[in-house]
């Protein structure tokens, strides 16, 4: 599968195809995309020169990402004002494909249109060593006669121009060709000759004189001399850094570089990253292109954003960078320490690539600053393949831990709902035994009060009388429910009530038990207590059953 980017204007498409599709094939798909008939684009951008429709992909020995712009000359440029049209070109970012003719590298640089074409010139300088007076460039609009011109008035072509610049062996041999070429798209930075001419009569070495115009133009440090917090200096260092380069950027991890390890180092294994150093300073030729074209590009700022943890540090004062240097002996060792100490300063900025281990912190890449986006993608990703398979061993043993510790925990918990149930049946048993204990008690007491009741009724009946008494007597029989039979006398003048207490005396207190008469069948519990046996026909005999009340 092949990534493709494609500007458009002030759009951008992303594009997924495999590499066995065609050219047509993503012009199918941008004419979905854009609205603009396949016929009337011009797709550009290619490394290998012109391709047509019909150009397998897997031909053109395509890296997995790729960047393309579609033009289309044949179209109108949207109706705008005039003002509204120059204000937008002057945020719009021009791509310059920059080609150093003596060794034939091609540098992909990336300006606002603001910018100058001085700017532009001077950035070239940083990256091919060609100071500005002695730069010859093909391919500037004839429009673009003054270098204090921005790029956005000078005729370039949007949103991908191409230029090729080489060094001019003498002035009076680039202001011959200039005469006889004056008809081509050439362009020879003659302005600010004369400055640099003075400069040279006066002594003053190119570089030198590139220097204080490079300093004059840094408004304060990147970072604090002696900052007591690391925190503090790396929220200077990130507006900083956005003043001077853009809102597009890494984001800069704000915090100790301990605290970025911990950040990327040492959460679950899935959650880890890649900690990316880089170490900024200001006296380096090559820190200003770094950063603007290379660290600050699209596509690195959102590869790093995605796996990496950025922390930053600048070596420009030497008090900065005796501290960098301590810490990097205490976090990576010495002879990680002693190979940034004798980096040279013109091979800055650095870029240090560090992957976490089980026992100690590993510096997978130390990149320099004379590298292109390409290479330094390259040597991203590169560094993420060590990482993921490190990774996925990580992953692999996390899980494998955790699934140990899922069944401890699982026969813990198992362990303790078993002591829980023993605990709450042993409760619930001894809670039993007491409600046991309780009732039993309260039987007890209950029948010990029945008992007293008893004895107390027992005591208070009238004695019973002789057989021979000259008084009328009633002879009752009482048969109980387990068939059992009792019989006294009593005086027929004695009250009912003298009778009940006198099977309650037995254990069969009224309250619970009837008295039933037989002939007729009656309940005698429920005649007046206080009237005689005599009154309720209980004479000279009756025998009587006693039944359990419901």
């Amino acid at each position: 599968m092949l990534d493709f980017r494609v500007e458009y204007r002030d759009r951008n498409v992303d594009v997924v195809l495999e590499d066995s599709s065609t050219v047509g094939d993503i012009k199918r798909i941008l004419e979905n995309e854009l609205q603009i008939p396949a016929s009337k684009m011009l797709l550009k951008g290619w490394k290998t020169g012109d391709v047509d429709d019909s150009t397998v992909l897997k031909t053109l020995h395509l890296p997995k990402n790729n960047s393309l712009y579609v033009l289309t000359p044949d179209l109108p440029l949207p109706s705008s004002s005039h003002s509204g049209a120059l204000q937008e070109s002057l945020n719009q970012n021009f791509m310059l494909l920059v080609t150093h003719r003596e060794v034939q590298r091609e540098y992909n640089l990336n300006f606002s249109g603001s910018s100058t074409i001085q700017e532009v010139k001077r950035n070239v300088y940083d990256l091919t060593s060609i100071p500005v007076r002695h730069q010859l460039w093909e391919g500037w609009p004839p429009s673009a006669t003054d270098d204090s011109m921005t790029l956005a008035v000078s005729g370039l072509t949007f949103p991908c121009h191409r230029l090729t610049v080489g060094r001019r062996s003498s002035p009076v041999q680039t202001r011959e060709q200039s005469e006889e070429q004056c008809t081509d798209v050439h362009m020879v930075s003659d302005s600010d000759g004369d400055d640099f001419e003075d400069a040279t009569e006066f002594g003053v070495d190119d570089g030198e004189m590139f220097g204080v115009a490079s300093s004059a133009l840094r408004k304060s440090p990147m970072m604090p001399e002696n900052a007591e917090n690391e925190g503090d200096a790396l929220l200077q260092f990130t507006a900083e850094f956005s003043s001077r380069y853009g809102d597009c950027h890494p984001v800069y991890f704000i915090g100790s570089l301990e605290a970025a390890f911990q950040e990327a180092f040492y959460g679950k294994a899935r959650d880890r990253k890649l900690l990316a150093i880089y170490l900024h300073h200001d006296e380096s030729v090559l820190t200003n292109v770094f950063c603007s074209q290379m660290l600050c590009a699209e596509s690195i700022v959102s590869y790093l954003s995605q796996n990496f943890i950025t922390w930053a540090w600048d070596m420009t004062k030497e008090a900065n960078r005796a501290r960098f240097l301590t810490m990097c002996t205490r976090h990576f060792g010495s002879v990680v320490a002693q190979t940034i100490r004798t980096q040279k300063t013109d091979q800055f900025p650095l870029f240090l690539i560090i992957m976490g281990k089980r026992s100690s912190n590993e510096v997978l890449n130390v990149i320099q600053g004379n590298t292109t986006v390409d290479e330094l993608m390259m040597r991203l990703m590169a560094a993420m393949e060590i990482f993921s398979a490190q990774q996925q061993e990580d992953i692999k043993d996390e899980d494998e831990r955790e699934a140990r510790e899922n069944v401890k925990r699982e026969q813990d918990e198992a362990y303790r709902i078993s002591l829980e149930a023993d605990r709450a049946k042993r409760e619930a048993q001894e809670r039993e035994m007491a409600e046991q204990f309780r009732l039993e008690q309260i039987r007890k007491e209950q029948e010990e009060e029945r008992e007293a009741i008893r004895l107390s009724l027992e005591q208070s009946l009238p004695p019973e009388p002789k057989e021979e008494s000259t008084e009328s007597v009633s002879k009752l029989r009482i048969r109980t429910p387990s068939g059992e039979f009792f019989e006294r006398r009593f005086l027929a003048s004695s009250k009912l009530q003298v009778v009940f207490d006198f099977v309650a005396s037995k254990g069969y207190p009224w309250e619970e038990y009837k008295l039933l008469g037989t002939f007729p069948r009656r309940d005698v519990t429920q005649l007046d207590p206080n009237k005689s046996l005599l009154e309720v026909k209980l004479y000279p005999q009756e025998t009587l059953f006693l039944e359990a009340k419901e």
